[in-house]
């Protein structure tokens, strides 16, 4: 190696890839995530064990087409996630970007719809501490608090997947996410097959059991 070959060498710091770890540490986040969601979901059961006809009552008043319609939409949104990567590992960036692009898509479609359906809520004055929530029975009260909160937080983890996918995108464009250097996307759709998983379970506890 020349002397000019061998300064270059030691002025460009080196590129660390380990995807074992990679995906490691993500299994363990996503662990943490299933903590937090199962503590709200066990809350979840124990009020609606508690106040039962008032759960199945209240649950009448949300807009199951609605909710299967955002249903559809998050599976879609995964499809397209695990397509995404798939192309990647082909070597098809193009195709990656495009199928990236119709998830990002799916979630802004999802918090559309969301947003319509919380706002519709908030018009009839159905939200935590209004006097209409006030004036309702206790097991309602929970109930709506529960929806509120659990979807909510729901809702949050679609912005981060998203804003996580749209990251992807850029390095794939940049192709310092590539074919043999793909760990980041595969982590990416971890991430948003967690939230469509969670959303899954979201769907039949408020909507579905009346």
């Amino acid at each position: 190696m020349s002397e000019h070959a061998a300064d270059n060498a030691r002025d460009t710091p080196a590129e660390h890839d380990n995807p074992m770890a990679a995906k490691l540490g993500m299994w363990m986040f996503l662990f943490t995530e299933v903590l937090l969601f199962g503590t709200v979901f066990i809350g979840y059961a124990v009020y609606q064990h508690q106040y039962h006809r008032d759960f199945q009552s209240t649950s009448h008043e949300l807009n199951k087409l609605i909710g299967a319609a955002n249903t559809v939409v998050l599976l879609t949104s995964s499809m397209t996630m695990a397509l995404a990567i798939a192309a990647l590992e082909r070597g098809r960036k193009k195709r990656a970007i495009g199928l990236m692009t119709l998830t990002v898509l799916c979630a802004l479609a999802f918090m559309i719809v969301k947003a319509f359906e919380w706002g519709h809520k908030f018009e009839h004055g159905i939200y935590p501490t209004s006097e209409v929530m006030r004036a309702r029975a206790v097991g309602e009260q929970v109930f709506y608090g529960l929806y509120f909160t659990m979807t909510g937080l729901h809702a949050f983890h679609v912005v981060i997947g998203a804003a996580v996918i749209l990251v992807a995108m850029r390095l794939v464009a940049r192709e310092r996410v590539r074919r043999d250097r793909i760990a980041f996307l595969e982590n990416a759709g971890l991430y948003w097959h967690l939230v469509d998983v969670i959303w899954i379970f979201l769907f039949p506890l408020f909507y579905l059991i009346g």
